[in-house]
């Protein structure tokens, strides 16, 4: 039977979220990653048992708070939940506006307002990037988190409701925090990083196809990314940035400096790389894919 509390919930939320963006104070995510560093201080041990734990803890406790309020019998109820979840989870106009703040920064010559500004859509070290580093920078993390931040909640709310929006932000949520290599991390994120490959192989993949299908050349794109997308050394992450290199007819890839650790990763597509005008580009491929990730997650759900 279809789930019409599920369906208006998560577009009453993508609404939301298109007008005001994130929360401005309180932000539940934040809130949440207090908690699980709280948490991380308490059990932590150089092992992964020690992580798992963590994780399971974290996320079946997200989990468990979705459970409850899945539980009304009350469609309003369960409709204004979905969208308030969903409007807590969903990153996709936080990330476009992003973007366009480094592409207006960047079309006025202020290198140094671009650069101060970069950590907030990537790890890689702002003063190692040039004009032509942070076009590459804001256009991969534009397509990478155009997964993360939009299309990922979206297909688990599809699928699992209010459950599945906080759990996969708490999955996403602890990658940030504790997946990354490291000499803390190297054992106790492991079960975070995995676990986050799993919850977004899926959705990574659905946002190549959007990504592709929205560009000007989608036989174009499409071939980038069947070709490209298994080059990145993250399962997920290449899909994405394949797609929007062919879409955009951008070469995405390169060398990263990431805190003084340096990356040569390969190169993906076949056009010149991003300049400058590219990241508007890839601000606007962003909220297309955004809002068909809401059309089909809306579609989907009025389905069950």
């Amino acid at each position: 039977m279809p789930d019409n509390a599920r369906a208006a919930g998560i577009a009453l939320g993508v609404a939301v979220d298109a007008v005001i963006g994130d929360p401005r104070t309180a932000h539940p995510v934040a809130l949440f990653g207090r908690a699980a560093a709280a948490l991380e201080r308490r059990i932590y041990r150089d092992s992964r048992a020690s992580g798992v734990l963590h994780v399971a803890l974290c996320v079946g406790a997200a989990g468990a708070l979705g459970l409850l309020v899945e539980r009304s019998k009350s469609q309003a109820v369960r409709t204004l939940a979905t969208a308030a979840a969903t409007w807590a989870v969903l990153g996709g106009t936080t990330l476009a506006k992003e973007g366009a703040y480094l592409a207006d920064a960047l079309e006025e010559g202020d290198a140094e307002r671009a650069r101060e500004r970069i950590p907030h859509l990537c790890g890689r070290d702002p003063k190692h990037l040039d004009e032509a580093g942070m076009a590459r920078a804001t256009v991969e993390s534009l397509a990478e988190n155009a997964s993360d931040a939009a299309v990922a909640p979206l297909f688990w709310g599809a699928v699992a409701g209010v459950p599945g929006l906080l759990a996969y932000r708490a999955i996403n949520t602890l990658d940030a925090m504790v997946g990354h290599r490291s000499p803390r991390y190297e054992c106790f994120g492991w079960a975070a990083a995995r676990l986050d490959d799993a919850a977004n192989y899926i959705p990574a993949r659905i946002t190549g196809l959007l990504a592709a299908a929205a560009g000007p050349d989608r036989a174009g794109a499409l071939a980038v990314l069947l070709r490209d997308g298994h080059k990145h050394p993250s399962p997920n992450a290449g899909r994405c940035e394949a797609a929007f290199a062919g879409a955009l007819g951008v070469t995405l890839g390169g060398t990263n400096v990431y805190g003084g650790r340096t990356e040569h990763r390969p190169t993906m597509g076949d056009g010149p790389a991003p300049r400058v005008r590219d990241i508007r580009r890839a601000v606007r491929l962003t909220r297309t894919v955004t809002l068909a990730a809401a059309a089909l997650a809306v579609l989907a759900s009025r389905q069950r």
